[in-house]
């Protein structure tokens, strides 16, 4: 038996309880598929079959899970942070046990190949690792003397949050929001994506076995329309972390702003990775592959517009056709596999009708450009790379989310940087050369909330990860997660020396 044979027997083993069972909600410490629920069919976009029912969250449900999460907070904020710490590791710790399954469930339901899943278990026990470490140091501040007074801040969870979690990396993406928010004190309500649902699910089941109180973690299921709009208007939500489509944002900002909401954000990006003449050529190369191709180029980070300068240009797009046409395609569970199916058919064929922009707008297909029908049902696309391109088309202009790379030419450092901002985006950007002047004048021209020279796009925990512009609003990382999952209070005690105004005397 192969290892994609292999892969696929024990997918198929977990998946077989999601197949079998509506998927319901994780509210107050039940797992519960509620009287008269709507359901909707959650299909894997390898062939688009079924991976089972699942529960369309009502404003009843997420009601619920709000009350729940309100309940439980004031035992959860109180909790000793050093015993939050200790509760959180030993969650990692069996996330962890579980990092084949969720790999292989989390791979069928989203399409991501294996060969990155792999890491989603890991890498999500190491943001609660992270954040746990940090608990019993959270609501640590600042001290600042002067000659009569001395002021001290201390900080507070803020309440229960809202957390909404995208289809494209859900595991991952899940405990990036969920663990500094517990770590801080604060209880959760998590929406997950309705397309990628099942990972979420997973949690939830380790949340309870890992002993999080009952109410502390709530996991609605639904769609945007009802189950995200109650959330985000909900009186007893104080604050409202997303990680979607900017659409989304402005969506939310809307209905959260009567409850005066607190927000996070992180959006979308149409962002620029700039090679100079002067770059390490293989590993720019390498870079400009792996940042647009891997994850099925549906990745927020992905650089998705290559703007390279004249001189290597041709030498640069030829070399990058090769590379692309040799991208091996295929089911998720493949080890092999490079680039995997979109995640649902409707995405698919978003990603799809910008092949007609390109050639309406004038670019060229060099390489890609066709639905993979030799691989069968599933949301199979070839890599695409469009070059002759300007900034002016749409390729250019519009986030697409899949493996498809828009080339464009510059000539000066000037010019780079001026197609680089002519986006409404704002989230990364990534600059390969060689002069370490150039390096230091970029990092300071190009509009964006993160950048990386000669880089790839490198995780560090502790660093503040976020966009500006239309990418979104706030920074996780470190002590910037807890900036936003807590209140900062300011405490001014005097040393009995100043002299107090007076009145009336």
């Amino acid at each position: 038996m192969s290892d994609f044979e292999q892969n696929l027997q024990a997918a198929n083993q977990y998946l077989q309880r999601f197949r079998a069972n509506v998927t319901g909600h994780y509210i107050d410490g039940e797992f519960t598929v509620p009287d008269g629920s709507a359901t909707y069919d959650n299909t894997t976009p390898t062939d688009n079959s079924s991976l089972g029912q699942v529960v369309e969250g009502s404003a009843a449900d997420v009601t619920a899970a709000c009350q729940a999460a309100e309940r439980a907070f004031p035992a959860w904020r109180d909790l000793p942070g050093k015993q939050r710490r200790d509760l959180l590791h030993h969650f990692a710790d069996m996330i962890e046990a579980r990092a084949e399954e969720i790999a292989l469930v989390e791979s069928m339901d989203c399409g991501q190949p294996i060969r990155f899943m792999k890491q989603a278990a890991v890498r999500g026990a190491a943001n609660f690792r992270f954040f746990a470490d940090k608990a019993a140091e959270a609501r640590n501040g600042l001290a600042l003397h002067q000659d009569e007074h001395t002021n001290y801040t201390i900080r507070s969870p803020i309440g229960p949050v809202g957390v909404i979690t995208p289809w494209n990396t859900p595991f991952m993406l899940s405990t990036w929001k969920i663990a500094p928010a517990l770590a801080a004190g604060c209880t959760v309500v998590h929406k997950p994506a309705e397309l990628s649902p099942l990972s979420a699910m997973l949690l939830a089941e380790i949340s309870r076995e890992a002993g999080i109180p009952a109410g502390v973690w709530n996991t609605v299921n639904g769609f945007g329309e009802v189950a995200g709009k109650t959330l985000t208007e909900h009186p007893a939500v104080k604050a409202v972390a997303l990680v979607g489509e900017t659409a989304t944002g402005s969506h939310i900002m809307r209905q959260g702003a009567d409850t005066l909401k607190r927000v996070h954000f992180e959006l979308g990006g149409k962002n620029p990775v700039l090679v100079f003449d002067d770059a390490d050529f293989d590993r720019a190369l390498d870079a400009v592959v792996f940042m647009i191709y891997s994850l099925n180029g549906q990745r927020c980070t992905s650089s998705s517009r290559l703007l390279v300068q004249s001189g290597i240009r041709d030498r640069f797009i030829a070399a990058l056709e090769d590379r692309v046409t040799a991208l091996r395609v295929g089911h998720s569970l493949d080890p092999d596999t490079e680039v995997g199916p979109l995640v649902h058919t409707g995405h698919f064929d978003k990603v799809m009708s910008y092949m007609d922009a390109a050639r309406e707008d004038g670019a060229t297909i060099a390489v890609g450009g066709e639905r993979r029908e030799d691989l069968g049902p599933g949301n199979y696309v070839s890599p695409t790379l469009f070059i002759d391109a300007d900034n002016s088309m749409r390729i250019a202009r519009e986030e697409i989310f899949g493996p498809v790379l828009t080339a464009i030419s510059f000539e000066t450092e000037e010019e780079a940087v001026r197609i680089a901002n002519d986006t409404p985006y704002g989230l990364s950007g990534y600059i390969w050369t060689g002069d370490t002047g150039r390096a230091m004048r970029l990092a300071r021209s190009v509009e964006a909330g993160m950048l990386w020279v000669n880089s790839e796009n490198n995780r560090n925990l502790p660093s503040p990860f976020g966009g500006i512009k239309m990418s979104g609003i706030g920074r996780d990382g470190g002590d910037y997660s807890f900036d936003f999952y807590m209140e900062t209070k300011n405490v001014c005690i005097a040393h009995d020396t100043h002299r107090v105004p007076a009145l009336g005397r």
